[in-house]
């Protein structure tokens, strides 16, 4: 059975496209338009995976992952490895990003085979090289 994955992004557009583009790979995929609605998806079903843009309003995939990760922490469950999207490769993002030890970051423009190769070998369905 194939992973079951939280997308994260404000962008409507990107969202249902990485959905769609999962989702024919085989992934079941739930989508959230901000940080508070991924907290709510979280509380209502368990992942094998987080992909979350990083710039959003309100909360950014930062602090969503971080309190994703407390959540997870203060309920007793699996941690979950997380991929960052994003279109803003600004060096103190990424290097907030590392300092979470993410499992993925992928700048935006990305190529589509780029991050399902990134996703299968998150997900153990590939060995990295």
């Amino acid at each position: 059975m194939k992973a079951k994955i939280l997308l994260v992004d404000d962008d409507k557009l990107v969202l249902m496209t990485l959905k769609r583009l999962l989702t024919r790979e085989g992934y079941e995929v739930t989508a959230a338009l901000s940080g508070q609605g991924a907290l709510r998806r979280m509380e209502e079903d368990g992942f094998d995976l987080i992909i979350s843009d990083i710039k959003m309003p309100q909360m950014d995939g930062i602090e969503t992952v971080k309190r994703i990760r407390d959540y997870l922490t203060q309920n007793n469950k699996t941690p979950i490895p997380e991929i960052f999207i994003t279109a803003y490769a600004k060096e103190d993002i990424y290097q907030e990003a590392l300092a979470l030890n993410a499992a993925g970051y992928i700048e935006k423009p990305f190529d589509v085979k780029t991050l399902v190769t990134t996703v299968k070998t998150i997900t153990g369905e590939i060995l990295p090289n």
